[in-house]
Formats: C-alpha cells, structure tokens, sequence
C-alpha cells in the first residue's frame, strides 16, 4: 500500500495546501493529494475559489524537487489539461495522476494520454470511462459502501486504486482500516489520508517501500 497525505500532511487546518504541508509530507516520504485550480492564467494550489494568497502549481513543484513520490491532482476547474500537461511532461515526474474533475472534461485528459482515475462512489458505482482510466479514485460519502472483494476485483482489472479514508468525512477510519489490512499487499493499492504517520504506524510492513 502506498500512504498520501490529503492536501498534505497538515497538523493545523490553516495548513492545508500550503508549502508547509507539502515540504513535511515529502520529507517524511508520503505521497501527496492537493487541489489544482487557475487564477489569472496560473495554475494555482486552492481547494476552493482562489483568492490570491494560495501557492503555485509551480512552487509545488519545486518542493517536491526530484523526489519518486506520488502525487494525486484534484482537478476543480475545467479546462487546464493543455497547462497541467505541459508542466507535468516536462518535468517527467513518473507517479501522478488526475481526478475529480468533470465527466466531459474527463475525456480531454484521456485524449491527452495524461493518466486519469475515474470516481467510483455510492452515488457512482458505474464509473464514467473505466476501461480507459489508469485507476480509480474509491470514495464512500455517507458509509462505506464497498467491501474487500470490491477492491480486490478491481486491481485484479489492472486498475490502480486510491482509497478516500474515512475521516476525510468526519467519520472513523478504524473499521476500514482493518478491512484494508487483510488484502493481500498490492503495489497497486493507495489510500488518501488526514493521518499518515499513523497510517504508516497501522499497516506497517504492508506499505510499499
């Protein structure tokens, strides 16, 4: 299993999605989750409407210098797939992917070769493109929904899957925990996490090294 931060790893609220998140997440060797949006033509780290204070795509980035360490982009605007594509391809960092953003949008990403997680949820248990995405982004808004054989069937499929913990929305994660601790260690297995250090505490040797 492979741990990422949400919106980094932040010990304060007003840390999300800021360079001090980023720098602790990376530095302690934890992939990361974070918003991309525009503002004025950049791109532009903001989970909501961006109000000018927020970091650049670019800074992000930079912190995260040559590091293999994976990052998830919540796309929350449309249109940024000639931009995110650039940027990224250039860099030639080898473990990202995008998600989240709209259906139509979604089909510019896959037109673009850029590696894409399609959404599966209570609400949208038939994913939009799933032959065609790399992965799938596992989110349970109300409960959990899904079971071991849920996932297990997937990565079998070739899908990659990034798991939404549970306290992401203001649930506990204990119980979901301990069901992704008894599937079989998968390279291909992720989970989105507030807690990552204990994340890596909890399942241990099943993490990736």
């Amino acid at each position: 299993m492979i741990v990422l931060s949400h919106r980094g790893y932040w010990q304060d609220a007003k840390e999300k999605n800021r360079e001090i998140a980023f720098c602790r997440s990376f530095d302690l060797g934890f992939g990361t989750e974070t918003d991309i949006r525009d503002r004025n033509g950049s791109l532009v780290i903001s989970h909501d409407m961006p109000t000018g204070d927020e970091i650049s795509f670019s800074d992000l980035l930079r912190i995260l210098r040559n590091r293999d360490l994976p990052l998830a982009l919540n796309i929350k605007a449309d249109g940024l797939v000639g931009a995110l594509r650039e940027t990224l391809i250039s860099r030639s960092l080898g473990k990202w992917f995008v998600f989240d953003m709209a259906v139509p949008d979604m089909r510019a990403y896959l037109e673009a070769g850029i590696p894409v997680f399609t959404r599966m949820s209570e609400v949208e248990r038939q994913s939009a493109w799933l032959e065609q995405s790399d992965g799938v982004w596992l989110d349970a808004f109300s409960d959990i929904w899904y079971d071991a054989r849920t996932i297990e069937t997937l990565l079998r499929a070739g899908k990659k899957v990034c798991v939404v913990s549970s306290e992401l929305h203001g649930r506990d994660a204990e119980a979901q925990w301990h069901m992704l601790r008894e599937l079989p260690t998968h390279p291909d297995l992720m989970l989105c996490t507030d807690h990552p250090e204990k994340a890596k505490k909890f399942f241990g040797d099943r993490l990736n090294d």
